[in-house]
């Protein structure tokens, strides 16, 4: 895993579900976390919990399927599975 991992934001950008972006769930807050993360296996756990966070807000079906298009053209790779 010597990749690092693209950032889980889709490119939408709307912050309006009690600060969540429309797009990826993550708060402005988040977003700067995962800019700092530097190592690989803690941006993928990052995203794990962001695929937890979606299924707890509902409503992020559209985002898995965005995202699988954006680590395939990134040829990034990660151990867990999104639903799409």
């Amino acid at each position: 895993m010597s990749k690092k991992i693209p950032s889980p934001c889709i490119d939408v950008c709307k912050f309006r579900r009690a600060g969540h972006c429309i797009g990826c769930s993550m708060t402005k807050s988040q977003k700067k976390l995962f800019k700092a993360i530097k190592r690989p296996d803690q941006q993928e756990a990052f995203v794990e919990m962001l695929v937890c966070q979606q299924k707890q807000m509902g409503r992020y079906t559209h985002w898995g399927p965005a995202y699988l298009k954006k680590l395939r053209k990134k040829k990034a790779k990660m151990k867990i599975t999104l639903e799409g």
